[in-house]
């Protein structure tokens, strides 16, 4: 098993100035990472606010969860992450995506194709990407891209390239993620395009076992070597775990097995929290947990007690 680690996600913060604070006090409490997720809503651009977070700190790791392959062409991403990771010293974690999101497709006029058709354009540019990063060169005669010995200086400082991040729900996403990527985020199924009732229903804790032996069989021998993360949606600490599972079960029109089974909610006490967590490692290899910015000081014993055990 991994050791456990923790990461932070944020989209904005009132000011510049209180997003260095906010990196500082993620670093001070102890997380591991900090990362922005990267949609057409009410965030900031995340390569210049990571850059910004990054220069803020001193220890702690920034990316995306994640950057949108379909907006983002390899060539002119390779160079940016490089380039941040040249001046972080190593402190870039690279997690991309085949786009998931139906208004991000809506509101900038980009076509949306068929997942497929996405997928396989995100292994182009994970191809793209690792070339450049490796060698500092790429050609690519794909269905996709064509790229003809295209330059792609500066190097990243870690080789042989940033560790890569590939998530999703979806057993085609998961099989990239488990040959590809370096931590796999396994999600609930967002192929609906939208956080809804389809989401709801595929968080349990058998579709997250059926989401594993997805990724267990096609890594084969390099499955022990995966990172397994998880980004959380439900933190609640608080004295009454049953209580405040059967409310959150209601609103949701869901059993309270399937919250408390559920790996993206995290509730109870402190110490139930940590037991939960435990539990769900030896279960499902689930180690690099991620929570949002409101939970983080709550959360924080949490990691001083689990981070690196």
């Amino acid at each position: 098993m991994h050791p456990f680690r923790f990461g932070v996600q944020l989209a904005r913060s009132a000011t510049g100035e209180a997003w260095r604070q906010a990196a500082r006090r993620i670093e001070a409490l102890g997380y591991s990472s900090l990362f922005i997720p990267d949609h057409f809503e009410d965030q900031y651009g995340p390569l210049v606010a990571l850059t910004v977070a990054a220069e803020a700190t001193t220890t702690l790791r920034v990316g995306s969860l994640v950057f949108g392959n379909d907006y983002r062409h390899p060539v002119v991403l390779a160079k940016e992450i490089a380039t941040l990771d040249l001046f972080s010293e190593g402190r870039v974690e690279f997690g991309l995506g085949a786009g998931w999101m139906t208004t991000d497709y809506e509101q900038s006029g980009i076509e949306e194709d068929p997942a497929g058709v996405r997928i396989s354009r995100m292994e182009e540019s994970l191809v793209v990407l690792k070339a450049l990063w490796s060698s500092g060169e790429a050609t690519m005669h794909g269905r996709h891209y064509r790229i003809d010995g295209v330059q792609g200086a500066p190097l990243p400082v870690q080789r042989p390239h940033p560790p890569i991040i590939i998530g999703g729900g979806g057993r085609r996403v998961l099989t990239v993620a488990a040959r590809q990527a370096d931590i796999v985020g396994v999600n609930p199924s967002l192929a609906a395009g939208t956080i809804g009732p389809e989401v709801i229903g595929s968080t349990t804790a058998e579709s997250y076992d059926r989401r594993l032996e997805w990724v267990r069989h096609a890594a084969g021998e390099r499955f022990d070597q995966l990172e397994l993360q998880c980004l959380t949606f439900l933190v609640q600490i608080v004295p009454d775990r049953a209580e405040a599972t059967a409310g959150l079960a209601r609103a949701l029109s869901v059993s309270p097995a399937h919250v408390e089974g559920s790996p993206i909610a995290l509730i109870g006490t402190t110490d139930q929290i940590i037991e939960c967590l435990r539990a769900r490692r030896r279960r499902f290899g689930l180690s690099y947990i991620v929570v949002h910015e409101a939970e983080m000081e709550e959360f924080a014993p949490v990691v001083a007690e689990l981070t690196g055990t």
